[in-house]
This record gives C-alpha cells, structure tokens and sequence, in this order.
C-alpha cells in the first residue's frame, strides 16, 4: 500500500516536472529565447534547438564554445566580449552580455545572453547556465530612432540656419521698403532691372556707398523666376577673412578648430535662389579662387570636404570699389571680374539724382513718423531747398539718417531740419583733442589727413570690416569713405604690393623652382 502510493506520488512528481518543462519550454519558444550549458572545465557545452537555430546551425551541429562565440562573434565585437565574460567568471562584472554573431550564410544577428555562473566548493567558476534572445529588431529600432534624432538635429540646425538668413533678410529689408525717384538716372536703372531680372545671369552692381545696391539686388530677385526660393545676403568686408569661406561654403565637423559639426553655407543656403555678395571687392585672394570655381564649374565643396555639391544658385555682386583699379594693383583676380561683370548695372549717386530728393524725403518722414506715432504733414521750402542742395556723400542712407533725426526731434506737424547738420559734414570726431589750425603751421584738415593715412596704413588700405581703418577711427566706414574721396587720399598707396609667388598662386599657378 504504502509502495503504491509512492510510486502514484512520484509520478504524480514526474508529471509536474515534465508540465514545467514545457511550460517553460513554450514560454522560451515564444520569447524566441533559447538556453546553454557551458562546462568550463571540458568545454563542453550543450544549446537548446532555439540557440541553435539563432547561430544558423542545424540541431547538434555546436558541440565547444569555440566553434560558437569565438567564430561567430562579429569582429568589432569579439574583444569586448572576450574581456566582458572573463570578468563574469571572475565574479567582478554582471550576467549580461549583449552582442552581434555573423550567421554562416552571412547574416548579422544581435543577441542579448544572460548567464549564472557555478563555483565549485573552491570558488572557481565550473559552470555557466543561461538563456538568450535575438534582439536584431530592437536594435535595429534603436539604430532607426537615433538616425532619425540626428535627422531631426540636422533638420533643426539647418532651420535654424535658415531663420538667421531670414531675420538677417527682414533686417535689411526694412532700410528700403520700395525704390523711390522718379529721375532720368534712377529710371535707367529701373528699365535695366526690368531687363535682366527674368534671365539667370550674373549681376554686377557698382556705386557709391549707400545707393541702394542691396535694395537693387532685391529688387531683381523678386521680379525674377527664382522669387519663391531664398535671398541670402553676405556682406564679404564684414567677415573675417579666414571665415570667408566656411561662411560662403560652409565646412564638415572636425575640418578646423572649433567645427563641432557640419555646418551648410550661404550657398547652400540660398539652393534655388539668388545668393547676394555685397562688398565683392574685399574678398581675399584664395577666395576669388573658390568663388571663381564656382562660377566657372557651377559646384563647389565644403570646408573639410571632398564631395561636390552642386550650386544652383544666382549670383548678384556689389562693389563700391573700382574693381578696373583693383586689377591693376593684382588684388582682383581679371578672371573672376569678368565672370561678375555679365550685367553691369551702376546706381547713381543721391546728388546726381537731386529731383529725386523731395520724394524721398517724404518717404522717410512718413515712414520715421508712422514708427515714432507722430504725425507730420510739412516741410519747410527752405529745409527742402537746403537738402536738395546738399552733395549727401553718405547718399540715401545719410539722407535717412538726417530725416530720422529730424522726426525724432520735431514737436508739431512740422519737419524741422537742423541746417547745421549739413553744413559742416560728417560730425565725427577724429581725434579728442584736435590741433589747432596754427599749431606747428598744420591745418586741421592736414592732421585729419595725417590721421586717416595712419589707420589706411595700419589696416593696410582696407576701409570696410572689423579690421578696417574705419573700425580703427571708431566711424562708419561710408564716413571715412566720403572723407577719403573730399581728402583726395590715394588708398592704393596703402595696399601691400603681393609678390610674384603670391600672385601666381592666388590663381592656383606656382613659380617654378
């Protein structure tokens, strides 16, 4: 009785065990997990049918773990592995490797093993028991969610690029909202504009500073087919000139000091559109190189990079400068001046369209006055006959800046002008204590000279930027320039003369040895 009753329980036992087992067995089958046995000390060790098919083998066919994680392991992972399970036996690391085999038909699977390690009465490890499970499709989410994160911080910095050029777009735009005039000198340049804004060829815009060239620049890209794309603006004299290029061209991550990542230039930028190079003069020699390239090849590549990128882009071009003069001095590549100059369009100066100014004048008070809430509805015949008379050297942006002045401090319906504003110039202030007329037989306009010929030389005749002897004399650079020209102030004089190795391999050429 009580021999059956054993046997009853013990197979009762059995059952039990064996439901277990294939409760488990199911639960692993649906995991797609699979376990191992390793026996240290022989090697040996035994797979489920589950690990087995993993590996790409048929059942049986692992017998030693060499022929499984030392074969199979990936070769970017197989040191890490190595060293990971040899901390595991040593008991000084977790039970969790994670990893990648090559399949023998050539297939890449990520496994995640999670492994208990057996130490006999002595403490070393004999014995290793543990499961694992394919998680190639996790980690490939992983992987498509962090191309996806790096897309979007892409995207990001491009848009963020792109909310510069637009703010730096709005800022300018608000200087001139329309051209205004109706003279025989701005008509001209209205009916050429009218020309040469529905072709795609490349303009260049000459004229005293502060004509008006970026607003003509405008002006052609909104009545041309490529409206709809991006206006992006570069002022060539305002950047340094070791970041000229990276700031047209843009640069990948690592290609100087400083380049954290990829960054898109003004080219790019501008993709579709029209790209405008204010102040084309100043560009540096190695410059005029690229830029030249790029006008001849229609492509051109990022700082750092070797990939072309292609440039469909407009080019308009501006220069106060006389560029014929800057090629006699070799500091203007002829090639790249004739690729600029396909349109020539010159902007009259504001006193060689004097008609012009009354038109402008009212412009300017009813835009400065709408901003400023006043409401002026007159101006002085003397106060008009007086700024009609004036050579306005600054042109129409001193003429804004004299009107804006004048809105600032009128207190009626009435424009008052200062007449004393344009009686004596430019109000700047060369030096803090300016020499007397008769001290050492030197006129002031003598120290004056003296004065701008020290910050030409110093600054080595450029005018324009942050190192440029108006920056130096602490005064806009349309100032200096005016006073340079009332001065008769040579500043070629002041420009280094470039050796012949220097000419030559500013156009990719060198002198032979």
């Amino acid at each position: 009785m009580h021999y059956r009753s054993f046997i009853e329980q013990t197979d009762a036992g059995i059952c039990r065990v064996r439901d277990s087992e294939e409760r488990l067995a199911f639960a692993l089958e649906a995991g797609q997990m699979g376990t191992f046995d390793w026996h240290i000390s022989t090697g040996r060790i035994l797979w489920s049918p589950t690990v087995e098919r993993l590996h790409g083998y048929d059942a049986g066919a692992l017998t030693t773990i060499a022929q499984s994680y030392w074969s199979q392991l990936h070769p970017e992972d197989r040191d890490r592995v190595q060293a990971q399970l040899q901390q595991i036996l040593a008991g000084t690391d977790g039970h969790r490797l994670e990893y990648r085999i090559v399949r023998p038909d050539g297939g890449i699977r990520w496994l995640e093993c999670f492994a208990k390690v057996f130490p006999n009465a002595s403490g070393h490890v004999v014995r290793v028991v543990g499961m694992c499970a394919d998680i190639t499709e996790r980690r490939e989410a992983e992987g498509a969610l962090e191309r996806a994160y790096e897309e979007i911080q892409l995207l990001k910095g491009q848009l963020q690029e792109e909310n510069i050029a637009l703010r730096e777009e709005v800022d300018t735009r608000s200087m001139f909202e329309e051209i205004v005039g109706t003279s025989p000198a701005l008509h001209t340049v209205l009916t050429n504009i009218a020309k040469v804004a529905p072709t795609d060829s490349t303009v260049l815009i000459t004229g005293e500073t502060g004509t008006g060239k970026e607003l003509v620049a405008r002006a052609i890209h909104r009545h041309s087919a490529r409206a709809g794309r991006p206006f992006v603006s570069v002022n060539c004299a305002a950047i340094p000139p070791s970041l000229i290029a990276s700031e047209l061209f843009g640069h990948e991550k690592g290609a100087f000091t400083g380049a954290v990542g990829r960054r898109e230039g003004r080219f790019e930028l501008a993709a579709g559109g029209t790209l405008f190079l204010d102040e084309v003069g100043e560009l540096p020699a190695e410059t005029q190189v690229a830029l030249l390239r790029v006008l001849q090849e229609r492509e051109f590549e990022r700082v750092g990079g070797n990939r072309p990128i292609r440039a469909d882009v407009r080019i308009i071009a501006a220069t106060n400068r006389d560029l014929h003069t800057a090629i006699a001095e070799k500091t203007f590549l002829d090639d790249l001046f004739y690729r600029l100059n396909v349109f020539p369009l010159e902007v009259p100066a504001l006193k060689d369209r004097r008609e012009d100014i009354p038109l402008l004048v009212e412009y300017f008070t009813h835009r400065f006055g709408h901003r400023a809430g006043k409401r002026i509805t007159s101006i002085p015949k003397a106060s008009l006959d007086a700024l009609q008379a004036h050579d306005w050297p600054g042109n129409i942006r001193e003429l804004q800046n004299v009107i804006e002045r004048a809105v600032i401090l009128s207190d009626g319906a009435e424009l008052s002008v200062d007449l004393r504003w344009l009686s004596s110039g430019p109000s700047v202030t060369l030096s803090p204590s300016p020499v007397p007329a008769a001290s050492n037989g030197r006129t002031l306009v003598d120290h004056e000279r003296s004065l701008i010929g020290a910050a030409l030389e110093e600054a080595k005749g450029r005018v324009s930027g942050p190192f440029g002897a108006a920056a130096k004399l602490g005064m806009p650079p349309s100032t200096l320039e005016s006073k340079i020209k009332v001065l008769k102030i040579e500043k070629s004089r002041f420009k280094p003369v470039p050796s012949r190795n220097h000419e030559l391999s500013s156009r990719g050429f060198h002198e032979p040895s």
